[in-house]
């Protein structure tokens, strides 16, 4: 099973809940600015993800840029959960970001 980090506000999060219904892929969909991820748990997508805060940041909220300290972004992420991208899916000890939404294909693997 694929868990979607998404926001129902997010056009490519919509398009990403489609592709996985469309292909019968079993998901649980988890609205993350409803159910925000703690601090934890985005060390972990981050891990599974291979990447660091900075690769996932959304730049153009709230000033952050790439120069901003790893815990740092961490905290805020935790604090402010749309500045983390999306939608991310994670399977496991995988994980993707869903942009485009085809890569969440990968999980399924």
């Amino acid at each position: 099973m694929i868990e979607l980090i998404c926001a129902a506000t997010c056009s490519t999060c919509r398009k990403a809940v489609a592709l996985l219904n469309e292909k019968g892929i079993e998901h649980r969909y988890r609205e993350y600015t409803r159910e925000p991820l703690s601090e934890t748990e985005i060390r972990d997508v981050l891990r599974k993800l291979g990447l660091r805060p900075r690769d996932v940041l959304r730049k153009n909220d709230l000033g952050f840029t790439g120069d901003t300290p790893d815990d740092e972004l961490i905290a805020a992420m935790t604090r402010h959960p749309t500045l983390l991208q999306r939608p991310i899916g994670v399977a496991g000890d995988r994980a993707v970001v869903g942009r485009p939404p085809e890569r969440l294909l990968e999980l399924a693997k």
